[in-house]
């Protein structure tokens, strides 16, 4: 999972692209990066971490340009292997073309073949993004004319769409002629884009998550469809196109579990919204299955499922309390890496408040439970601090397949729930009682009349993967690269330097 943004500005845009990424920053924590356009150069800067750690003044000074694109990285299929992993990516020809992407190609081993045998083109890292990147200069070139169109574009466009396979938001900016940016054809991974007037002119941005509009300014216009394309040229003008046949509308619903900031709207559908329907939902099912319960309280563990577990306490008619506080210094423990930095985090990241558990019953609640070992852990806590019995519930069902399109959930061998029962998984993390979400359940109260969505990708829950081309052999080759001991063997290393192209 990644945040990308561009923007095209009357002014130099760096300072809007910087505080978009801040806002972004739940997306990724892994590494950032700012690629801007002036006077026919390119100036790009990344760095490791987070995006305050990075930029600093004599780094911003440089991003000179009113086109700029940036990105916010956490890997999505094993930890990076060196500094080049990191996004925006750069090729020269044809025009200079930079690319910032969120998602995950499923077919990057054959598209990497057939670059270097068939478009002589040369990868140099292991990220599909860059794979991406080079088939949309490779298109490009077979389409230039003498006088770039946007018709250029969009035709090019068009060649990625028949090319790769899997979910991808793209954002790219075409040296001295514009930003473009486009979705893949079933809008699984998230992209809008809103518009500001400065001096009576417009500026328009383009980004994952429609807060980062709404934090600089910008009017949220409406989310880019499944297989269209947008580019603003040069001037200003916003050009659209539909470059292939949408394949349905089937958004990853983890977003609204988990991922998306509460205060955004995807395709039309407000996040916050989501959440509270996900706490009335499992306070029913709560109530259908124990409707003699004991609770005494439920406390929420911050800060994802605060907005459910507020809804559940409500509908339960039991006391809401904030029993843990959280270190808002320690980053996302489901994006760490590796299985001992989580482990370590946790304690770091969250302190009971003994007086809210002593001698209760506690239902904690969560947006979902992965590996278990953080449930684990917070239980133990939970029950240190003084706590008679402990339940846990999920605002989203057992997850128990690989997700494909972004995220870069473990190998699935080490997913509690992973050839366990519910009854095995209370055990395993503790808990005197365990309740989930159903799906029927978590997608009914995602829906909203409002939007066009009707359905989603949910194959971390249920296995079915929307695009239908998700082979056996890809999930073991995914496996391999996203267990715990593969990623021991990944360190990422940043230089400090600004590139100018």
């Amino acid at each position: 999972m990644c945040g990308i943004v561009a923007l095209y500005g009357i002014n130099h845009v760096v300072h809007d692209v910087y505080e978009s990424l801040t806002v972004l920053q739940h997306r990724g924590q892994d590494a950032s990066g700012i690629l801007t356009n002036h006077g026919g150069k390119i100036t790009l800067r990344k760095s490791l971490g987070l995006v305050r750690d990075g930029f600093e003044y004599k780094h911003i000074d440089r991003l000179k340009g009113h086109l700029g694109i940036g990105h916010v990285r956490y890997p999505t299929a094993g930890h990076a292997e060196s500094p080049s992993e990191a996004q925006p990516f750069y090729v020269n020809s044809p025009y200079g073309i930079g690319l910032a992407h969120n998602g995950n190609l499923i077919n990057s081993s054959e598209l990497k073949d057939n670059l270097f045998s068939e478009d002589l083109r040369h990868i140099n890292t292991k990220s599909d993004s860059e794979i991406l990147l080079n088939i949309l200069a490779h298109e490009l070139h077979l389409h230039r004319k003498e006088k770039f169109t946007p018709d250029d574009l969009f035709y090019a466009i068009a060649g990625v769409h028949r090319r790769v396979k899997g979910a991808y938001a793209v954002v790219c900016l075409i040296a001295d002629r514009g930003i473009a940016a486009f979705r893949d054809p079933r809008g699984i991974r998230p992209l809008c884009f809103g518009t500001r007037e400065i001096d009576g002119k417009q500026e328009t941005m383009v980004a994952s998550e429609s807060v980062a509009l709404n934090s600089a300014g910008f009017t949220l216009v409406r989310d880019i469809r499944p297989g269209e394309a947008i580019f603003i040229d040069i001037d200003g003008n916003v050009h659209t196109r539909q470059c292939c046949e949408p394949q349905g509308y089937t958004p990853c619903i983890f977003e609204y579990v988990y991922f998306a900031r509460p205060d955004t709207i995807l395709d039309g559908i407000s996040v916050y919204r989501a959440r509270m329907n996900m706490g009335k939902n499992l306070a029913k099912k709560i109530t259908s299955s124990w409707p003699q319960n004991d609770i005494d309280v439920v406390v929420p563990i911050p800060d994802t499922s605060r907005i459910s577990a507020l809804e559940l306490s409500t509908s339960l008619n039991k006391p809401f309390r904030e029993g843990f506080i959280k270190n808002r210094y320690i980053g996302r423990t489901f994006i760490m890496p590796e299985q001992n930095q989580r482990i370590k985090s946790v304690k770091r990241k969250l302190n009971a408040i003994a007086s809210e558990f002593k001698d209760k019953n506690v239902l904690l609640v969560d947006d979902s439970i992965v590996r278990g070992t953080t449930s684990k852990q917070i239980i133990e806590m939970a029950r240190d601090a003084g706590a008679k019995k402990v339940y846990m519930a999920s605002a989203a069902p057992p997850v128990k397949f690989p997700n494909v399109y972004g995220i870069d959930m473990p190998a699935s061998n080490e997913f509690v729930a992973d050839k366990r029962n519910e009854d095995e998984i209370t055990k395993f993390i503790g808990a005197d009682k365990l309740f989930y979400q159903n799906l029927d359940d978590l997608v009914s109260s995602v829906i909203d009349s409002s939007s066009p969505i009707k359905d989603f990708d949910a194959s971390c829950f249920d296995g079915n993967y929307v695009t239908g081309d998700v082979t056996k052999e890809y999930l073991k080759q995914l496996d391999n690269l996203r267990n715990d001991v593969s990623k021991k063997l990944h360190k990422l290393e940043m230089s400090d330097d600004v590139i100018v192209y």
